[in-house]
């Protein structure tokens, strides 16, 4: 049994503070969050979180990548540069008019088995919906089109991306359905979508990857081969980063059911090892894909991860610019 997909059959409870602070913004604790039951107000929480943070951080000069700007590139008309915009960033925005922020995004969720282990309070899934959820609110507010695949070892929602008034209540009422609990097999669901998928736009990935990574680089590679701007978030438990355990106790592989009786003091240097190797890989891949990846912990504020997201977009090559180029490329 391969510890990296190994998830403890216990969990414990967390004592964090219901408030995480950056740069004298306060971000709501995950587990506060998801006391609220409403998942669209759950996700509107989060980004007007979000937009307070972009507001009192570095990103400040950045905010236009989220509101009605987008970077210069070569060959836009100089007439609708925004030069006081220029003075404030020292960077050249332009304009975005209607048609052109009619971005297409597929928001694609994994509901495996395997996303509803917790070692505290908020389960795999949970998160990841919330963040679906948040994104999807997040889309609307842009006028951007917005769609749905929620998977486990085929595909068992699909909503097409669209922006109309009722769109955005049926995808939070997808989200909010319990999944079925079976197992992951991200090749069949992942080849499914790259089939249905057939308008060019972003792709973003919400899942814990337990899988193998060569399956995941001819997926994801068959993706960014169609010309999707590619993005993959992994929701990962913190037991499954830091292995905490200390007592021998039964570990359960989530997706298979099969149990095994460990010590942890013997197992945690070959499970922390086999489990930076596997995530290594999926990094690796990620970045020869030129696929934006980002770790998000079950135990961080939605915002940060999205904080995580934003700055991982504006690296060496990275920028608004892009994302305009594909959405005018799926016209």
């Amino acid at each position: 049994m391969n510890l990296a997909s190994v998830t403890p059959a216990a969990s414990s409870e967390s004592g964090r503070t219901p408030l995480a602070r950056q740069r004298g913004v306060r971000f709501i604790d995950p587990a506060a969050l998801m006391r609220i039951k409403n998942l669209q107000m759950r996700a509107r929480v989060v980004v007007e979180g979000f937009y307070a943070g972009i507001h009192r951080s570095p990103f400040h000069g950045f905010s236009v990548e989220f509101s009605e700007y987008r970077q210069y590139t070569p060959g836009d008309d100089l007439r609708y540069l925004d030069w006081r915009l220029f003075a404030r960033s020292d960077r050249y925005y332009v304009k975005r008019f209607e048609d052109e922020t009619n971005l297409l995004c597929y928001l694609l969720v994994d509901v495996s088995r395997s996303m509803s282990f917790t070692s505290t309070e908020i389960t795999k899934h949970e998160y990841a919906r919330t963040m679906a959820a948040t994104m999807a609110y997040f889309l609307y507010q842009q006028r951007d089109a917005a769609g749905l695949v929620v998977f486990d070892e085929g595909i068992q929602e699909y909503l097409p991306p669209r922006h109309r008034a009722g769109h955005l209540r049926h995808m939070m009422a997808a989200l909010q359905r319990e999944p079925a609990g079976k197992a992951t097999d991200l090749a069949r669901p992942l080849e499914q979508i790259a089939q249905t998928v057939r308008k060019r736009g972003q792709v973003v990935l919400i899942s814990d990857l337990l899988a193998p990574p060569d399956v995941l680089a001819t997926q994801l590679g068959y993706l960014r081969s169609r010309g999707h701007d590619v993005m993959v978030l992994r929701v990962l438990d913190p037991a499954e980063l830091e292995f905490p355990f200390t007592n021998p106790r039964m570990f359960r592989d989530a997706e298979s059911g099969q149990a095994l009786y460990v010590d942890p003091q013997t197992a945690r240097d070959d499970y922390l090892s086999g489990f930076r190797e596997h995530a290594e890989q999926i990094a690796r891949i990620c970045r020869d894909l030129k696929a934006d990846f980002v770790v998000c912990r079950t135990d961080r504020p939605l915002e940060l991860s999205l904080f995580d997201l934003l700055r991982t977009r504006m690296d060496v090559g990275r920028h608004p610019a892009r994302n305009d180029r594909v959405a005018r490329r799926a016209r």
